[in-house]
Formats: C-alpha cells, sequence, structure tokens
C-alpha cells in the first residue's frame, strides 16, 4: 500500500481550446471538472498500475462536496478530512498544438487543529504502508516545517518518503533526508536560485539537491526526460522520445508515482527512473490533465533511453 497525501487538493477545471495566442478570441472545444491535486493524481497513476493505494486529502465547502463526488468515481480508497473553508478550483487551458496554461488558487486557510489531525491521520497508518508519497503545495496556515515532521515520523518507522514540493517546505523535508525528491526544473531552480539550462547544470543541481539532505533525486526536465541521483550517488539521465505533446501539465505527477510503483515491486533506481519517465511522458500525449493507463507507459518505455552520466 502506497499513501498519498494531498494538503491542498483541488476542482480541476480542464479546458481544451482551438488555440492559445494573445489578442485574439479562442474556442473551447471540450471542457470537463474532476477531483485534483498532486497526491491524487499520484493515486490515480498507482491504482492505474494496480498497485494498492489510499489518498488522504482535505475537503471543505461545495467545492469539496464536488471534491469528494468526483473521487468516489476513481476506484481506489480515500480519506478525507473535513476542514472548515472551501478548497480551490484550478484551471488549465490546453490548446491542439500543445500550449497550455495553467492558474492555480492559493487554497484555504487551515487551522492549527486542522493541521494536527492531517498529521495524526497520517502517522496513524504508517504502520501499515511501504511509501509514503507527500504532494504538492501546502495551503495558507501549515507551517513550512509540516513535510518536514512527516518525514522524520516516516523514517522513525522506516516508510520511505518521496516529497514532491516546492520552496520552503521542500527546503526544510530536506533536513530530515526523505527518501527521494522530486522537483521539477523551476522549483529546483528556486530552491538552489540559479538558472538551469545545460545538460551539465541539470546533473550538478541533482547532486547538490542531494547534498543538501534527500537520500536521492530526480530532475523532472519535461521533453528533456529526467536526471536522477541514486543513493549511492551514481547518476543517470533517462531520455524520452520524440512525442506530439498534448497537455504536459500532470506529467511530472505520473513521474513520481510512477518511480514509487517500480522501486516499491522491487526495480532498481535507474530503471524506476526510466519507468518515470514513461508515465510522465505517455501523459503528457493525452488531452487535458490526464494519466496514462499501464499498457500506455509501457509502449514508452520501451522507447526510454537510459545511461549513466559522468
Amino acid at each position: 500500500m502506497i499513501l498519498t497525501l494531498t494538503l491542498n487538493p483541488a476542482i480541476d477545471r480542464n479546458v481544451t481550446a482551438d488555440k492559445l495566442v494573445f489578442e485574439d478570441r479562442a474556442y473551447i472545444l471540450a471542457s470537463h471538472e474532476s477531483a485534483g491535486g498532486r497526491g491524487i493524481n499520484a493515486s490515480q497513476v498507482l491504482h492505474s498500475f494496480g498497485t494498492g493505494t489510499l489518498a488522504v486529502a482535505v475537503t471543505g465547502g461545495k467545492s469539496g462536496k464536488l471534491f469528494e463526488e468526483f473521487l468516489a468515481q476513481q476506484g481506489f480508497p480515500s480519506e478525507l478530512i473535513k476542514i472548515k473553508h472551501e478548497i480551490r478550483t484550478n484551471i488549465t487551458i490546453a490548446d491542439r498544438n500543445g500550449l497550455a496554461i495553467k492558474l492555480n488558487e492559493k487554497g484555504p486557510e487551515l487551522s492549527a487543529g486542522e493541521v494536527a489531525k492531517v498529521e495524526k491521520a497520517i502517522c496513524g497508518k504508517l504502520a501499515g504502508v511501504s511509501w509514503l508519497m507527500l504532494c504538492g503545495s501546502l495551503p495558507p496556515g501549515v507551517p513550512d516545517d509540516f513535510y518536514a515532521r512527516l518525514v522524520r515520523s516516516a523514517n522513525r518507522r522506516g516508510v520511505p518518503v518521496l516529497v514532491d514540493a516546492d520552496g520552503d517546505a521542500l527546503l526544510a523535508a530536506l533536513e530530515e533526508k526523505p527518501a527521494v525528491v522530486a522537483p521539477n526544473q523551476a522549483e529546483a531552480e528556486r530552491l538552489l536560485d540559479r538558472a538551469l539550462i545545460t545538460r551539465a547544470h541539470f546533473t550538478d543541481a541533482a547532486r547538490r539537491i542531494r547534498e543538501m539532505g534527500a537520500q536521492s533525486v530526480i530532475l523532472s526536465l519535461g521533453a528533456r526526460g529526467a536526471v536522477g541521483v541514486a543513493a549511492t550517488g551514481e547518476v543517470f539521465e533517462a531520455i524520452p522520445p520524440r512525442i506530439e505533446a498534448i497537455c504536459p501539465i500532470g506529467a511530472g505527477d505520473a513521474l513520481a508515482a510512477a518511480f514509487v510503483w517500480s522501486l516499491d515491486g522491487g526495480s532498481g533506481f535507474s530503471e524506476a527512473l526510466k519507468w518515470g519517465v514513461a508515465a510522465g511522458t505517455a501523459s503528457a500525449m493525452l488531452p487535458g490533465v490526464s494519466f496514462p493507463t499501464f499498457s500506455q507507459a509501457s509502449e514508452i518505455f520501451a522507447r526510454v533511453e537510459i545511461r549513466q552520466a559522468a
């Protein structure tokens, strides 16, 4: 069982347009809504890949009721913690040329009591899980060290943790030595306060983030694939095949989930990295914020190049 936490879930409103250009109208071709948030997305991929997952998330307000309805249709178990304020709505607009815009609300403010309920719920389940995935932004009211506290609790119980976060939440979590951190390029640039442009920049950044405390690192690079640094210090590059990307948003969530799924199944680091890039690439080929089946990811997996970096 792989446990995911989504502390800042959302109603994902996905709009497909014919084109996205400045100072001209676009026409909506399709739109739909779904339960969203990085941890929810990860659980969706894990469930699709045939592994057990439990998604823990907060919910509140009218949007929360709709979120609960959508989540009930996903097919995997969840535990929802009620909060006072309404959860957010995020909007993704993508066109047929692969251009996408993501607009996220900051999310509701959580009280100290609500934060404590979430922490108690996660810590109470650690004895029965093989991995914990801490995914996404911290909403207002949640202290920056919240993920760090959960990593500390999981480490004491021997449960490996993947942290997929940004900013101060990621920086604090690194101090507790999580098993994996999975920043994207923009998140790594903010963490290290430097631009990452070249292949050498990417490998150096992944090494530096590992030196900050993570046991291993996956730096996701969109169409360029990913760079991973294993717990041994070995550096790998996973290079995806050329594809026609329709909507790359959410591909990082698929990458993180498939990576954990592969490690949980007994794969080595490089193979898990290859599976992660395969799932992320397959996700980018789908319309809106959508996630691949195991079959779709498997087709890409055979075409992902994995090589060890110097």
